[in-house]
């Protein structure tokens, strides 16, 4: 089944933590850079028109670029994750997006709440553990990710890898 995404790319995680994403994330071999979801599902990339974009990019105007870190490992049962701080921006695109599309609910509405997240390793609760473990003595060592978030990609999968499919541009701060 053909799916799209919005996700914020974080090329700048992949030193501290793309070796553990190969390892224990299988969407790493399907395409999927180290990102922050924004929201997924999205719709069959074959649906996506001028007008959806458009109100993507209307939605998504509403947060200016930021810069943020990735300091603190987060866990669900079965992943473990870089938590971005701040959250609250990753949140506000997660929302205007599910505003302006109320047919796609993030996560499907599966989840009552937003927890935006970068995941290392995904799909048992041992590799969690244990890409945990490996992430927190790694930011010992090196200290937090810093990053900036400037635009959002809509990425889909079509034909069994994830592509680009779209990218905003984030408005400056301030402007």
């Amino acid at each position: 089944m053909a799916i799209s995404a919005f996700a914020v790319k974080v090329p700048a995680a992949e030193s501290l933590a793309g070796d553990l994403r190969r390892r224990y994330d299988a969407t790493v071999a399907l395409g999927v850079p180290a990102h922050i979801t924004v929201l997924v599902p999205f719709m069959d990339p074959a649906l996506v028109t001028p007008d959806v974009l458009a109100r993507a990019r209307h939605a998504l105007s509403r947060t200016p670029s930021f810069s943020f870190s990735l300091r603190k490992i987060g866990r669900f049962p079965e992943t473990a994750y870089l938590a971005p701080e701040p959250a609250g921006p990753f949140i506000a695109m997660t929302l205007a997006l599910a505003e302006a599309f109320p047919e796609f609910p993030p996560y499907a509405g599966a989840f009552d709440s937003i927890v935006p997240h970068l995941s290392v390793a995904h799909g048992s609760a041992s590799d969690a553990d244990a890409a945990a473990i490996e992430l927190q003595a790694r930011l010992l060592a090196s200290g937090p990710v810093h990053a900036a978030c400037t635009e959002v990609t809509l990425i889909e999968n079509s034909s069994g890898r994830w592509q680009d499919m779209h990218v905003f541009a984030l408005p400056e701060a301030g402007s």
